[in-house]
């Protein structure tokens, strides 16, 4: 039998009633076997997310404003007893709920308030499915410099998982070596799920969320994008790193070596087949040029002229040098003869912007030297563009057409992206006119 590891986000498993779609879900598929749920998310747009609401206990602890602690204690206490009242589960959960009010005020730290609430989740979920709960601080290991420990959690919970037929396993966290909890960044139970797929050798890992797949451009800016029906690790990983938001990107990597597709599926609509993630895909197969546009703003360009750039061995390795010694990671480095500019994110630059100039005017001597900001970023990304000619051409065209200038041109050695770099306040239009050039 198939091996499914299915992860639940947050507005999934925001109320009772969403949760019996999720037991519905998990139920009508026998090979369904592991499950990753988040913390509850919001059930209406003014709504609070449980791990805000456990952010914010964290803080006023801190702030020794014990009575405001208390108050928002209590509308968490009230969120998790009124979905276990509502599913008529019978199940007393106020012994875990106290021990973690105790806690948190006894500091316990940031990562470990944050984490209760996809715990406190699982629990209820596991005993609503009738499945075995298994803790990721038992199976899920950071290394002292916060890193993920990839080999020793394959090898425990792979073993773990072998003594469950079936269990939950809440994602977003797991234990550093001293047995403190850890928490993955934001849309870290995309992570967990992955990881839970690898470990359990899954045939397929199932993302459900609030979306029928993984869209070809964001909803926000385009009307009703096309949903991508098949996507590449390659393309997935390119368009979640310039904003793309559905699926967190170090998502992709432990299944990735391994060759488990995820399939991006939407609770509200089971029967949607939402979008496949794949390791290769075949050019054939694919309907439309280009995959998906993604981008984001702020960002700016540090612009280099120097007469005779080229001919000067290690030009490039100094200016980076430096770049280097200030911690500033650049996203691009587009370059003429006597030209080059590095793109880095603007917030990157806070506090180090003159030094950074001084530094870069000693070592790199440059004729002229500037720094641009309020810049974005687009990427147009497609398998289908490698074997197309004129896609540049109609990228362009597009973006000249809505009378946009370009102000940065960057493609990858792969050719299936583009980079285009635009002022910020033409980024939705930009985003627009080159979707428009082609969904048609």
């Amino acid at each position: 039998m198939q091996v499914k590891v299915v992860k639940f986000g947050g507005t999934s498993l925001a109320d009772a009633d969403h949760f019996r779609m999720v037991a519905d879900i998990v139920r009508s598929d026998p090979s369904r076997r592991f499950v990753v749920p988040s913390a509850p998310g919001k059930r209406f747009r003014d709504d609070i997310k449980v791990t805000d609401m456990l952010f914010d206990c964290y803080h006023l602890v801190r702030e020794r404003a014990y009575g405001e602690f208390e108050s928002m204690y209590r509308r968490i206490r009230e969120r998790f007893t009124g979905i276990i009242s509502d599913l008529g589960l019978d199940f007393d959960i106020s012994g875990e709920l106290d021990y973690i009010r105790q806690s948190m005020l006894h500091r316990s730290g940031r990562d470990y308030a944050a984490s209760r609430g996809e715990y406190i989740n699982g629990l209820i979920l596991a005993k609503f499915l009738g499945f075995d709960f298994i803790d990721p601080e038992n199976a899920v290991f950071f290394q002292e410099n916060g890193l993920l420990d990839s080999e020793r959690t394959n090898r425990v919970l792979s073993a773990e998982l072998r003594k469950h037929e079936r269990a939950v396993i809440p994602g977003f966290y797991g234990a550093m070596p001293n047995g403190t909890v850890k928490t993955f960044p934001r849309g870290g139970s995309d992570v967990t799920g992955s990881i839970v797929a690898l470990a359990a050798g899954a045939d397929l890992y199932e993302n459900w969320t609030d979306v029928s797949g993984f869209m070809a451009a964001d909803p926000r800016i385009v009307d009703d994008p096309s949903v991508i029906d098949t996507i590449t690790y390659t393309e997935l990983r390119e368009l979640s790193y310039m904003g793309a938001s559905v699926l967190h990107e170090d998502a992709i990597f432990p299944v990735r070596n391994a060759g488990i597709p995820i399939n991006i599926r939407n609770t509200l609509k089971p029967s949607d087949p939402g979008t496949m993630i794949v390791a290769e895909a075949p050019d054939t197969e694919h309907r439309n040029i280009i995959t998906g546009i993604a981008g984001k703003k702020g960002f700016s360009a540090i612009n280099i002229e120097c007469d005779m750039m080229n001919a000067e061995v290690g030009y490039g390795r100094k200016v980076l040098e430096v770049f280097e010694n200030y911690e500033i990671s650049f996203e691009h480095l587009p370059s003429g003869i006597d030209t080059m500019s590095v793109i880095v994110a603007t917030a990157e630059l806070e506090g180090k912007r003159d030094r950074l100039l001084k530094s870069l005017q000693h070592m790199a001597r440059p004729d002229k030297l500037s720094i641009e900001d309020g810049l974005a970023l687009i990427a147009v990304v497609g398998r289908g563009m490698v074997k197309n000619k004129g896609v540049a051409a109609r990228v362009f065209r597009a973006v000249s057409d809505a009378d946009i200038n370009i102000r940065m041109i960057d493609q990858g050695s792969c050719e299936f992206n583009i980079i285009l770099g635009v002022e910020e306040h033409d980024f939705e239009k930009a985003v627009r006119a080159i979707y428009a050039e082609f969904d048609r």
